[in-house]
């Protein structure tokens, strides 16, 4: 049996190109302190185009309400160390959160400097996609800086398209999901017999 099949939910042990193994799990409350930390290593550029504005510090709140989704409609993973939650550096995070309709559903990715172009942006991004798919979202959205290209690149290649955000300077990256389709009642006693 392989590893990753022993694991929990949604884990998985991933090996990067740099030959560094990351843990892609569930974020947890554990991972505050160590987001709140990593967050000074960002680039100010990495910080810029995640939230959009500059920030010197990720704040105690802010970091709290990260890594405390809302399990109905709230969903975020990171790439860390195999560590412990609470003492693994996490090197990427991704969330996605369902709109107040139920149907739509904003993604964020942020991808350290340090595993930046590896594969991992893709790899979070498809999970993110599956766990909407699973709660039945219909429209997945991100805002993205006209200058992050690579994020756009990245989106347009799951088949994401560009829409006019309204914000100058942003573009709209929207992936149409297909609707769930409906569950079919069962056959009335006899039909099979009369179908033959």
């Amino acid at each position: 049996m392989a590893a990753r099949n022993r694991m929990p939910p949604w884990h998985e042990k991933i090996l990067l190109a740099n030959g560094r193994e990351v843990l892609v799990r569930p974020i947890r409350p554990e991972d505050a302190v160590p987001l709140r930390a990593a967050f000074v290593l960002l680039e100010p550029d990495e910080v810029r185009q995640r939230f959009l504005h500059p920030m010197k510090e990720l704040g105690a709140e802010q970091a709290e309400r990260l890594t405390h989704p809302d399990p109905r409609r709230e969903f975020a993973l990171v790439a860390a160390e195999p560590l412990p939650p609470g003492e693994a550096l996490v090197g990427a995070v991704a969330r996605i959160a369902i709109d107040d309709n139920g149907r739509d559903a904003e993604f964020a990715i942020l991808v350290s400097h340090y595993v930046n172009g590896m594969g991992l942006g893709r790899h979070l991004m498809r999970r993110l996609v599956r766990w909407a798919k699973g709660r039945k979202v219909l429209r997945i959205y991100g805002e993205v800086l006209e200058s992050n290209l690579p994020m756009q690149a990245l989106a347009a290649s799951l088949g994401f398209q560009r829409e006019y955000s309204g914000d100058p300077g942003m573009i709209r990256m929207v992936l149409e999901l297909p609707p769930p389709k409906p569950k079919l009642p069962p056959p009335l006693p006899g039909m099979a017999a009369a179908s033959r």
